[in-house]
């Protein structure tokens, strides 16, 4: 088994050998002067298990195209599996024709890492999981409650009573699992309308907050639009505080400074895609370490076992 990174998450890459006890795979990343970008892979892969870790967060073009190189040249080389490991998946967000003449970029991204030659995808939190079926070939998808879990139980002695919240309706089945796993913790949900990409409006909540602390539970915060309006009508309704719970911290645009101003206490994030230094110096975000996690995965797969939430998780 041989563990690649590219240049999208080299700490969670790290992190990753850490825990398998090897060190990472040679290669060497460059561009040529016109912004191309050159992979030369530096040892012998021939007939060995192969891992790419690589997160398409953004820059998501550059770290995608980064991803195929890696892979073509993987495949060149006589590489005997190539496992594409993809903690944050990129494009995810358009799964279907929500609308006329509309793209399904996720089917995109799996057939294009379908063409580069992977022959198994491992990701963790997928945005529909859907996509799952977009991929001719095995796609692994993880959960994250075994990362979060631990921290959010925790959180859970100094904040009592307490209730799980989804932002949306779309996140409702995420947040039920991780309420049904917390002892069935009571489920609310907020009720939102989007009016375009980003741009969303809060217009009910669904389930009691009153009188208690509340952890809001998704896959993913890009503006910080929804889960801080969110957080702000369940105060308005009579919550004693606001956590928030989430996988992918793509924290774009005005995101970290809605979330200092918000009425949220605390941001928990796993480390799928690296922090700027403005979420890193943000107090509210802590950062929850999944490299044991996908470490596990990845031994399971190299070493043909099962990967599921009973074989990979031992510690929840």
């Amino acid at each position: 088994m041989i563990v690649f990174g590219g240049s999208s998450v080299p700490e969670l890459t790290r992190g990753i050998c850490d825990k398998l006890e090897i060190e990472p795979g040679r290669l060497k990343l460059g561009r040529f002067s016109d912004g191309e970008i050159h992979v030369e892979i530096d040892q012998t892969v021939r007939g060995r298990d192969v891992c790419v870790v690589q997160s398409t967060c953004a820059p998501a073009n550059d770290h995608l195209m980064e991803l195929l190189i890696m892979i073509d040249a993987l495949k060149r080389a006589s590489a005997g599996t190539i496992n594409a490991v993809i903690p944050y998946f990129g494009y995810a967000r358009q799964d279907r024709k929500a609308t006329p003449r509309a793209p399904i970029s996720a089917r995109l991204m799996c057939d294009l890492l379908r063409a580069a030659g992977v022959h198994r995808i491992l990701t963790m939190e997928v945005h529909a999981r859907q996509i799952t079926g977009f991929f001719d070939g095995p796609f692994d998808h993880l959960l994250s409650s075994p990362v979060l879990l631990p921290v959010i139980r925790n959180w859970l002695q100094e904040h009592t009573p307490a209730s799980v919240a989804s932002p949306d309706a779309g996140g409702v089945e995420r947040a039920r699992n991780f309420a049904y796993k917390l002892d069935n913790l009571p489920l609310a949900v907020v009720d939102k309308r989007r009016s375009a990409p980003n741009v969303s409006e809060v217009m009910n909540l669904i389930g009691e907050v009153h009188g208690r602390h509340i952890l809001l539970i998704d896959d993913m915060i890009d503006t910080a639009g929804s889960i801080c309006s969110a957080a702000k009508i369940i105060m308005e309704m009579g919550a004693l505080s606001v956590s928030v719970a989430i996988v992918h911290g793509v924290f774009s645009g005005p995101a970290i400074d809605r979330i200092a101003e918000s009425p949220i206490d605390q941001v928990l994030v796993t480390n799928t895609i690296p922090l700027s230094p403005k979420a890193r110096a943000c107090p509210k975000i802590k950062v929850v370490n999944a490299s044991w996690f996908f470490a596990k995965a990845i031994k399971a797969i190299c070493s043909n076992g099962a990967v599921s939430l009973d074989q990979v998780n031992n510690a929840t």
